[in-house]
């Protein structure tokens, strides 16, 4: 049985608020990646940014965020955790207030895309050495629930996202990178007060690595990002992610020969750490893109506003929340498999019913599904990399999560980009569909599905139409459902996988302390 190589003391009320501490440092990364999307409409019409620019202001922070995670989270061993959650907390900040203020005039796009990038870093530098911090403040024996807390707090701020937006927006676009200062107060004042454990493993910083895997995620996360602008037939598509693979590839190889690796590679001959990977891995593909699906289902198929819309998605995590502390009780007690076994499975039935609903247009037709899709997720990630950080010795933990981390976002990356082309895809051949049935050339349906895949919404289509290209525009809602729930299809699928991947090589058994 694999064990920690030390284990900190047992949690304590100071371990409690270490934890909060921690939620509050990485809230504004999770709200961050759905408030922006919703209020991109709005910044557009008041700075008239091109639609490159819009693009960017949204792929620019994912992109840093998924380059620097590796580097992130080694840093955070060598420099110190608390250190490094400071760091990174002071730069997210900064670089929000910077994005707040943006100038209108010539400068307004440049600027706005470069502070989203330095918060994509700053976020990099925060979330792997807060993890550590959390694994530090509690023994093997109580991760499960501590960590379940925070994946359940953090991860439901992302819900929060569009509703806090949709409120926000109708003041100012500028107050939601604003609403990040007072958050990131709040978790300056209580990292003070618990005063986490500033560990440090001083070790020399692998450059050249560093270099390699910022390149190679780069440009993959880069041809995924802009598949569906530049399309899947375009050589600059292929170009950056063959580029990007052969840079982590080459990576991998260095890594192996150097003395003072930034990632210790030989970490995945452990099979639970390599099969917990790989289940996040397939459980990001659908968990990321589900917010960024829902929502525009929510206000294409069922018209709903953008504060609407973040009610929506917290009917998933109403499942996920509680799920949570179920899975993270089953880690504690027996260990990760059965919890990531049984939530594989009900996810990938929860998507499927769920991807089966949308078509009613009915959110009471379909929220018992959500919850079990959630319920799903939820059993399966806390318990999954709380395993995998169980696994590694407590001076490696910032690189480990670094690990767990880009691997995430390279899944999240690649369902977003193949999901999304999939559904782009299939709702401009249902529109086609419907205008050739209804007399007119296929052309019409596929320049409105084009419009839809650009932000356009059902409530936005011109009036007065005649009449039978008004009967295309009249069946978007249900035309961009059945889109929909191809893609759902496609995300119990992978969940399929996933249930078969831990099912057949998750061994069983828990992490025990060293006594």
């Amino acid at each position: 049985m694999n064990q920690s190589s030390a284990e900190p003391a047992p949690a304590t009320q100071n371990s409690k608020l270490i934890l909060a501490a921690m939620i509050f440092a990485v809230a504004m990364t999770f709200i961050d990646q759905t408030i922006v999307a919703i209020a991109i409409p709005t910044i557009q019409d008041d700075l008239s940014l091109s639609a490159t620019g819009v693009q960017w202001i949204i792929n620019g922070y994912l992109l840093s965020l998924s380059a620097l995670f590796a580097f992130g989270g080694r840093l955070a061993d060598i420099a110190g955790h608390r250190r490094m959650v400071v760091t990174g907390v002071v730069i997210f900040a900064t670089a929000s207030a910077l994005c707040g203020a943006t100038p209108t005039g010539s400068l307004d796009e440049p600027w706005l895309i470069v502070f989203r990038v330095i918060q994509g870093a700053g976020a990099a530098i925060m979330f792997p050495a807060a993890l550590a911090i959390v694994l530090n403040a509690f023994p093997v024996s109580r991760r499960g629930q501590a960590m379940a807390i925070f994946f359940a707090a953090a991860g439901g701020l992302t819900a929060v996202g569009p509703l806090a937006g949709g409120f926000l927006v109708e003041w100012s676009w500028r107050a939601i990178f604003w609403v990040n200062i007072p958050v990131a107060i709040i978790a300056l004042v209580l990292i003070a007060k618990s005063k986490p454990d500033d560990e440090k493993h001083p070790a020399p910083l692998d450059y050249n690595g560093t270099g390699l895997i910022t390149l190679g995620m780069g440009l993959s996360v880069l041809a995924l990002q802009q598949s569906s602008i530049w399309g899947w037939g375009d050589a600059k598509t292929w170009i950056c992610l063959a580029a990007g693979l052969a840079s982590l590839a080459a990576f991998v190889r260095y890594e192996l020969r150097v003395a003072n690796p930034l990632l210790r590679l030989a970490v995945f001959k452990d099979r639970a750490f390599a099969i917990d990977n790989v289940v996040l891995f397939l459980l990001m593909i659908p968990f990321v893109p589900l917010f960024f699906f829902a929502s525009m289902y929510a206000q294409i198929s069922l018209g709903e506003s953008a504060s609407e819309t973040g009610l929506y998605l917290l009917i998933f995590f109403a499942g996920f929340a509680t799920a949570s502390q179920w899975g993270g009780k089953l880690l504690d007690r027996v260990g990760a498999r059965p919890s990531v076994v049984l939530g594989c499975a009900v996810a990938a039935v929860g998507f499927f019913l769920w991807g089966r609903s949308l078509t009613e247009l009915s959110v009471s037709d379909q929220w018992y599904y959500i919850v079990i899709a959630g319920a799903g997720v939820g059993l399966v990630l806390s318990p999954a990399n709380t395993d995998a950080l169980n696994r590694v010795s407590r001076e490696r933990y910032g690189e480990a999560t670094g690990i767990t981390q880009t691997v995430r976002n390279f899944g999240s990356s690649l369902g977003l980009a193949v999901l999304g082309s999939i559904l782009i895809l299939e709702n401009r051949s249902n529109l086609e569909a419907t205008a050739a049935s209804s007399g007119i050339p296929k052309q019409v349906g596929s320049e409105i599905a084009d419009a839809i895949s650009q932000g356009s919404t059902a409530g936005e289509s011109p009036q007065h139409l005649p009449p039978k290209v008004q009967k295309v525009v009249d069946s978007i809602p249900h035309d961009f459902a059945l889109a929909s729930r191809t893609v759902f299809y496609a995300m119990a699928g992978v969940m399929v996988v996933a249930f078969l991947v831990s099912l057949v090589g998750m061994p069983g058994g828990k992490v025990e302390e060293e006594v």
